[in-house]
C-alpha cells in the first residue's frame, strides 16, 4: 500500500512510499482511508522526525475487518477515527475504543475534520466549566478548534469573543455564534469570566489581563511558538486570584466524544469548517498551507478509496 512519511524537508514535508498493510491488534479495527485531516501541530513534527515517524491521527473511511477479540464494529462498517499515528496512508489500524460508526448522512470529509479539533473542543468546554451565560475570550480562534469551540461554546449560552488574525481567517465564526470577533486581544472587550488560551507569547498575558477577579484562563496551546511570560504585578492590579489551567486534549479512549461529534453533525448542531479539500497527492502543499496559517478551519485530504 501507499503510505505518506517524512522527507525532513520542510519545503517538501513527506513523500509517497509502498509499506505493508498494517497488522491489526486483536483490539483494532482495520480501515480502508478514505479521507484524513493533518492538523497544524503535527506539522511541527516534520521539521525534525523521529525515527519511524507515521504521521496521521484524523481518518474517515471503511471498515474492512473487523477486531479479532469482537469489539468495536463489523466489516463494512463506516467509520471515523482517531488513532496514535499512521493515518496518513490507504490502510490504518484504529483501537476500536477510538471510532464512530458514520450515519449515511455525513461524509467522510466532514467525518475526517471531527476528531482531533472537535475532541479538544469537547475536553476544554468541560474543562471550563458551566459557560451558559458567561463571557469567554478565545484566542487563536481561526483554526479547527477555534471553530468547533466557538459553536458549541455559543449554543451552551455563553457570549464568545473570537480572536482571529486577520477578517478573512474568522468570516464564519459570527454566523456560528460568536457575539464578537477582533484581530487583537487589545480590543476585546473585556473583562471575561473564561479565557481560552492557544496562541502563547504576549497574548496569554493580555488575555490573562482581561480575566475578571477569580477567573480562568485555560492555556491549550502555543500555536505562536514563543514561550508566554507574565509578570506577577500585573495580576496584583488587575485579575486578583485568576486561575491558570494547562489543558492537553490527548487521553484515549475517544470513541464517546467521537460519537457526540458525529450525534450533534447529523443533528445539524456542528458544522465543519473545511477550509482546504484536496487529492492526498497535494499532501505536502497543503501541509505547508496549513503551517503558515492559509487555512482557515481544517484542511482535508481524500485518497479516491469509495464504498
Amino acid at each position: 500500500m501507499r503510505r505518506l512519511i517524512p522527507t525532513g524537508d520542510m519545503r517538501r514535508p513527506v513523500e509517497f512510499t509502498e509499506d505493508a498493510q498494517p497488522a491489526p491488534a486483536p483490539d483494532e479495527v482495520l480501515i480502508k482511508v478514505e479521507a484524513f485531516s493533518p492538523n497544524r501541530g503535527e506539522t511541527f513534527l516534520l521539521e525534525a522526525p523521529a525515527a519511524g515517524l507515521a504521521p496521521g491521527k484524523d481518518v474517515a473511511g471503511l471498515v474492512v475487518q473487523a477486531a479479532a477479540d469482537g469489539s468495536g464494529p463489523p466489516a463494512g462498517t463506516r467509520v471515523v477515527g482517531h488513532p496514535p499515528g499512521g493515518g496518513w496512508a490507504e490502510y490504518a489500524a484504529v483501537p476500536t475504543h477510538s471510532v464512530a460508526v458514520l450515519p449515511d448522512g455525513i461524509d467522510a470529509v466532514r467525518a475526517a475534520a471531527l476528531p482531533l479539533a472537535g475532541i479538544t473542543a469537547l475536553r476544554l468546554l468541560r474543562a471550563a466549566g458551566a459557560v451558559t451565560g458567561r463571557r469567554l475570550l478565545l484566542t487563536g480562534a481561526s483554526g479547527g478548534v477555534g471553530h468547533y469551540l466557538t459553536e458549541l461554546a455559543a449554543a451552551a449560552g455563553a457570549e464568545v469573543t473570537a480572536v482571529t488574525a486577520t477578517a478573512e481567517r474568522g468570516a464564519r465564526l459570527r454566523e456560528l455564534g460568536a457575539a464578537a470577533v477582533v484581530h487583537d486581544v487589545a480590543y476585546a472587550d473585556g473583562p471575561f469570566d473564561v479565557v481560552l488560551e492557544s496562541v502563547g507569547g504576549g497574548v496569554l498575558a493580555d488575555a490573562l489581563a482581561r480575566l475578571v477577579p477569580g477567573g480562568t484562563l485555560v492555556w491549550f496551546g502555543q500555536a505562536g511558538r514563543v514561550p508566554a511570560t507574565v509578570n506577577f504585578f500585573d495580576l496584583l492590579a488587575g485579575p486578583e486570584n485568576a486561575v491558570i489551567r494547562h489543558f492537553h486534549y490527548a487521553g484515549a479512549p475517544y470513541g464517546a466524544d467521537l460519537a457526540t461529534l458525529v450525534r450533534l453533525v447529523a443533528g445539524g448542531r456542528l458544522h465543519p469548517e473545511i477550509g482546504r479539500t484536496d487529492d492526498w497527492s497535494r499532501t505536502a502543499d497543503v501541509l505547508v498551507d496549513l503551517r503558515e496559517r492559509r487555512v482557515r478551519g481544517n484542511a482535508v485530504l481524500t485518497t479516491g478509496a469509495s464504498r
